[in-house]
Order: structure tokens, then C-alpha cells, then sequence
């Protein structure tokens, strides 16, 4: 059974689900972030073929969250669409599913770096970033102290060392300030916690939650130095 783990931020419960969304009961809210729709056949124009298929799994993945939750409100964290013109190319089908989604409840479309402009032909509000209370969310991390920021952006990883293996999945990463959120695309690789663009955020360390099958698994991690530091190897 799947089990949603609890974390306070700005003196709020939220949930984090263990593939990869956030929720936060009190407003019955869900949030996710970078579902880069219709990659693959942003890739195909320009000759890298992928199977087709990327925006129908991450759109089954986003209706079993809103069967599971039954949200008021969907906040989508940017990057939504893999590149600005995305939502012009969905099928048929899709653009239907979506539609659907997006008008049964409060959708917020916040605007990412790929998809700079509101979605053609979909319901919801587009905007830069998105306050209640004392979250604020937006799709980059702004650097310096922020208090209640839920960003993504980033598609953060961790590896962990586990019986003499080592196991690297997408992950939470949260420091008591601000909350950074997994890609949930289908095709949407990974850029480890350590590489300087996700370590400076996070001054003091913080936790990772690692997404697993039926729940995530919570590690702390200490304060980088700037030498040991990677350099970032993911184009977001």
C-alpha cells in the first residue's frame, strides 16, 4: 500500500507521495512539476526518434494522483510542456484527457524555462509563480533565503549506498525553507544533489527523499564544499 510522508514547511503539513508528487490536505491541493509533455515529438523534429509514448504514461500517471487525492487544485510547477508550441502538438486523445483534468478543478499553470508561454487551448490560469498563505510556488528556486518556496526545475536525484550496491533515483530535497519537487515526465533524466546548481541552494544541507515503490526513503545530507562540489551535466 502506498504511503504519502509528511513534511512542514512554513508551518504546513504537506504529503510526499512516493512517485513523485506533493500534496497538501489542508487546501486538498496537488502539485507536480516538469511532466515535459510531448518531448518525444520535440525530439523527432529534430531527428533523435523516442517511442511516442511519453505524454500518455505521464498523463496516466498524473490521473492516478487525482483518483487518489481528489484535488481541488493542481499546481503544475512549469515545464509542463517540453517546449513552448508542446500543447499544439497533443493527440487528439491526449488534448481531450488533459482538458478534462484541467477543467474539473482550480489548475494552475505555472509558466518553466521550456514552456515560457500559457498552454493554447487548455484550461487553467498561466502565471510566473503562484502564492497562498505562506507557500510560494514557481518553477526555478530563487537563490538566497527564501521561507516557504516549492519549486522544481531541477529534476533532483540522490544516490544512496545500499549492500554493497549503490541505488540512484529521483528524490524530494528540502531544507526547512524551501522544497524542491522530482521530474515526473516520462523521458526527464536526473541531476544529482550534489552538482553546484542544487547544492547552493541548500547552504545548510538538508534531506532527500528518495521515491520508491510504496513510499520514500528520507537520508540527510550534510553541506557541500564548494570544491567538492559537481559540475552540472543535465541541459534542463
Amino acid at each position: 500500500m502506498t504511503a504519502a510522508a509528511p513534511i512542514h514547511l512554513a508551518g504546513e503539513r504537506l504529503m510526499l507521495d512516493p512517485a513523485g508528487a506533493l500534496v497538501w490536505p489542508a487546501q486538498r491541493m496537488l502539485i507536480v512539476s516538469d511532466l515535459h509533455l510531448e518531448k518525444s515529438t520535440s525530439l523527432a523534429a529534430r531527428g533523435c526518434l523516442l517511442p511516442p509514448f511519453d505524454t500518455r504514461e505521464t498523463l496516466d500517471l498524473l490521473a492516478s494522483f487525482i483518483r487518489r487525492y481528489g484535488p481541488k487544485t493542481i499546481v503544475a510547477l512549469g515545464d509542463s510542456f517540453h517546449d513552448p508550441r508542446g500543447s499544439n502538438r497533443l493527440s487528439e486523445p491526449d488534448r481531450a484527457r488533459l482538458a478534462a483534468m484541467a477543467g474539473a478543478c482550480r489548475f494552475v499553470w505555472v509558466l518553466g524555462n521550456h514552456d515560457n508561454t500559457p498552454p493554447v487551448d487548455l484550461p487553467g490560469k498561466a502565471t510566473e509563480a503562484f502564492e497562498l498563505g505562506k507557500l510560494t510556488f514557481r518553477h526555478q528556486a530563487q537563490p538566497g533565503r527564501v521561507t516557504g518556496e516549492i519549486s522544481g526545475h531541477f529534476h533532483p536525484k540522490a544516490t544512496v549506498a545500499v549492500r554493497g550496491t549503490s541505488i540512484s533515483r529521483a528524490c524530494f530535497v528540502a531544507d526547512g525553507y524551501r522544497l524542491m519537487l522530482p521530474a515526473l515526465g516520462a523521458f526527464t533524466g536526473g541531476l544529482d544533489i550534489g552538482d553546484v546548481a542544487i547544492a547552493e541552494l541548500f547552504p545548510r544541507g538538508g534531506r532527500a527523499f528518495l521515491l520508491g515503490r510504496e513510499r520514500v526513503y528520507a537520508f540527510p545530507f550534510a553541506a557541500s564544499r564548494p570544491s567538492t562540489r559537481q559540475k552540472a551535466t543535465l541541459p534542463l
